[in-house]
């Protein structure tokens, strides 16, 4: 009979704390190594059976899956938000041993790293989006540089290249004029950055059959479609249809406020 191995890993710059429980619960070995390939893949080679590994979601944890993933039985990334490992006494032995402690007893509620031939598409959104969020930080920087001085600028004439110079002439101060080209100078190089990376993702995501079957949903444009195949990888990660639609943003939401009155010292619905 095959033995397995529980392994709880927690993970950090320098060093990773390790412990490994046997098929009745029991440590049989922990310790701990540098967090580096090398060292990590020979801790494993040592031992026998099958190895089932977790380890928490962090900065780490996409490297660390794609390293273990076919040196071991099964690859868990825990999220922490809906996992009590870090309750109670708190340690990096302890965090180890709690993780190999939920791994055994079938209680690790994962996060989705699979699908390794999207990866490329993956990081391309996370950039796009990325720098969309900075693109927008800074319109949102200049608009607030302008009516802190009391100059109105609705609409988006304010970031037009040909206006610029005239808009930079209605601030008098020349500390926040200076201020204002700094911040005309970063939005021309994100809107730069964006358009560079929009075209390579683009590029990568005509390469799957699926973004042409999502193009065909009203209101899913490219961008769109290419965001939403980075972000569900596989729909058969989900264990319903309303899960799906919930994570990708599509599921409906309700919002009620007020649902009953008083009537006569009771309260009845509307």
């Amino acid at each position: 009979m095959t033995s397995v191995k529980y392994i709880g890993m927690d993970v950090h710059t320098e060093s990773t704390s390790i412990a490994v429980r046997n098929s009745l619960g029991k440590i049989v070995m922990e310790g701990v190594i540098e967090t580096k390939a090398n060292t990590i893949l020979q801790f494993l080679d040592g031992l026998r059976g099958d190895l089932r590994v977790v380890f928490e979601e962090g900065t780490w944890a996409t490297w660390l899956y794609d390293l273990l993933k076919s040196h071991v039985t099964e690859v868990l990334v825990c999220n922490t938000r809906k996992n009590a490992v870090r309750k109670g006494s708190k340690s990096d032995r302890i965090d180890a041993r709690k993780l190999a402690e939920q791994l055994y007893m079938n209680n690790v509620k994962s996060v989705y790293h699979g699908e390794h031939g999207l990866r490329m598409m993956k990081e391309l959104a996370r950039s796009y989006l990325t720098i969309s969020k900075d693109l927008t930080r800074v319109m949102n920087r200049l608009k607030s540089l302008y009516r802190s001085w009391a100059i109105p600028c609705a609409g988006k004439e304010v970031y037009a290249p040909r206006h610029r110079a005239e808009w930079l002439g209605k601030i008098g101060e020349p500390g926040v004029r200076r201020r204002a080209e700094f911040y005309y100078q970063q939005l021309d190089v994100l809107r730069l950055l964006r358009q560079e990376v929009r075209r390579d993702l683009l590029l990568e995501v005509k390469k799957h059959k699926s973004w042409k079957l999502l193009r065909q949903i009203p209101g899913i444009g490219p961008i769109r479609a290419a965001v939403l195949m980075a972000l569900m990888q596989t729909p058969h990660r989900f264990r319903t249809k309303r899960q799906l639609w919930n994570y990708s943003g599509l599921g409906l939401e309700t919002h009620d406020s007020g649902e009953y009155r008083a009537v006569e010292g009771q309260l009845t619905p509307c």
